[in-house]
């Protein structure tokens, strides 16, 4: 049988994924309040583990924005070159966005969790703690693609999970499973995205 070429469908959500970029730099050009109020509404509706919405974000600004850069590059002196030069990097994309957004688990679902299933104290522990960092990647990437879709700029720091507790101990929150914090601001310079793997080299059909 000959193959059926199958073109790709195209809508505004899929455009909104397409476009979206880590952007490390941002210019000074202030983020409403209400832009932030629709970028959190979106990533609070991410599907979460029994409906438990175990997340909490934080609006970062002013002087606790300030306390944060310091506190990134105070520590990254403590870890190695290629660490030390990431940390460093995730400072200055900080300092440059006018806002920054952090989310947090709260351990609500690993609290309450551990007694809805019959099962080992410590396996139901690692069950819930999956969902809940499930949960919150997935509010994220709700954060990111529709901070896009208004045409705001983001980056997903990954590299401050090395400080997680520190950063949360400053953000005045409990020590949790999965944190993120991420600028949000116009972007300096759009920059083009990395190429991605074939389709064809890392999905597998099964019948």
């Amino acid at each position: 049988m000959e193959a059926i070429e199958q073109r790709p469908i195209i809508n505004e959500t899929l455009k909104t994924i397409a476009h979206r970029r880590s952007i490390r730099m941002f210019s000074d050009q202030p983020v409403s309040d209400e832009a932030i109020g629709t970028i959190l509404q979106a990533a609070n509706q991410a599907p979460s583990a029994h409906n438990q919405q175990s997340w909490r974000f934080i609006v970062i600004r002013g002087n606790k924005k300030r306390e944060l850069v310091e506190l990134v590059n105070s520590k990254a002196a403590q870890f190695p070159k290629a660490s030390s030069v990431l940390l460093r990097m995730a400072s200055r994309s900080i300092a440059s966005a006018p806002a920054v957004i952090a989310v947090i688990n709260t351990g609500e679902l690993i609290e309450h969790g551990t007694h809805l299933f019959n099962m080992a104290s410590e396996q139901a522990y690692d069950f819930f703690r999956t969902m809940e960092i499930q949960s919150s990647a997935a509010a994220v990437q709700n954060l990111l693609l529709a901070a896009t879709s208004l045409g705001l700029a983001t980056v997903w720091l990954g590299i401050l999970f090395l400080i997680k507790d520190e950063v949360l101990e400053l953000l005045g929150e409990p020590k949790g499973e999965f944190m993120a914090v991420i600028p949000v601001g116009y972007p300096s310079k759009m920059t083009k995205g990395p190429e991605k793997r074939p389709l064809e080299t890392i999905v597998k059909y099964l019948d």
